[in-house]
């Protein structure tokens, strides 16, 4: 995989390009690093809202309702800028900007209707995620997205790790291999080969992923006994506005600051 500090913006964007995602090694500052863990306990101690639950999205694993038990486990704390200036500060990150500028352009653009988040997954009441693309319910001129993924603790297959089917951000599949909820259809014989490609994105505390929002990928639950938490905010360029009217505009949008001269 792809490290910071021997990769070039060129590197990570022909990485990028082939397998629909790069994972950047010990890239953010401890300190924001630690900062974020602290404010993401705060707040899920506190149950300080909005908060996605668990029981809310109804996936393998989910407390059957809010009133059952674990039905009050915390799935992501929405709105994440909002919590604490440090957030603000990792996206006017300039080597985090540089990155996204390479693969999107400039300027950059990051919704606050989507993700802007801190997802959890808590051990015993988290949740199955199926092989689903983020912009299956997402309103853009086109599906061209970038997520980024920052790993505030370990992420292992055994805690839940994102797993991903390289190059499917280029593939076109037919209707008829998802499911009514737009998930890959596990049975389909046309999809069974792209399940032999699966690949585990496996990081340490610090690490980045970059994905594509039309990369397939899928999420355990988490079978260890320590929660796992992850910073998630979604990228475009100047190209790709989200449609007047739909979700994706309801909220104004960041400008990330422009780097190119730094």
């Amino acid at each position: 995989m792809t490290t910071r500090t021997t990769a070039t913006l060129s590197d990570i964007a022909t990485e990028f390009e082939r397998d629909g995602y790069a994972v950047l090694r010990g890239f953010v500052p401890p300190e924001w690093r630690e900062r974020m863990m602290e404010v993401t306990r705060r707040d899920v101690a506190a149950l300080r809202e909005p908060i996605e639950y668990e029981a809310d999205v109804q996936y393998p694993g989910s407390p059957e309702s809010r009133e059952a038990p674990g039905g009050r486990t915390v799935r992501r704390l929405r709105q994440a800028l909002s919590r604490d200036p440090v957030f603000q500060e990792w996206l006017s990150y300039p080597p985090l900007v540089s990155c996204l500028q390479q693969l999107l352009g400039t300027p950059v653009y990051c919704p606050m209707a989507h993700h802007n988040c801190v997802m959890t997954k808590h051990p015993r009441f988290s949740s199955e995620t199926g092989w689903h693309r983020d912009t299956r319910f997402w309103s853009f001129q086109t599906g061209e997205l970038v997520n980024t993924w920052l790993a505030l603790g370990e992420e292992r297959p055994e805690n839940g790790c994102l797993k991903v089917i390289p190059g499917s951000h280029r593939m076109d599949l037919g209707k008829d291999r998802l499911d009514e909820n737009q998930f890959l259809d596990s049975e389909h014989p046309e999809n069974l080969p792209l399940f032999d490609t699966v690949q585990y994105v496996e990081l340490a505390p610090g690490d980045l992923l970059l994905f594509h929002a039309r990369t397939f990928h899928a999420a355990t639950r988490n079978f260890s006994d320590q929660t796992k938490y992850s910073v998630v905010f979604t990228f475009h360029g100047p190209e790709n506005e989200p449609i007047p009217g739909s979700k994706s505009s309801r909220y104004p949008e960041l400008v990330l600051p422009d780097v190119s001269g730094l």
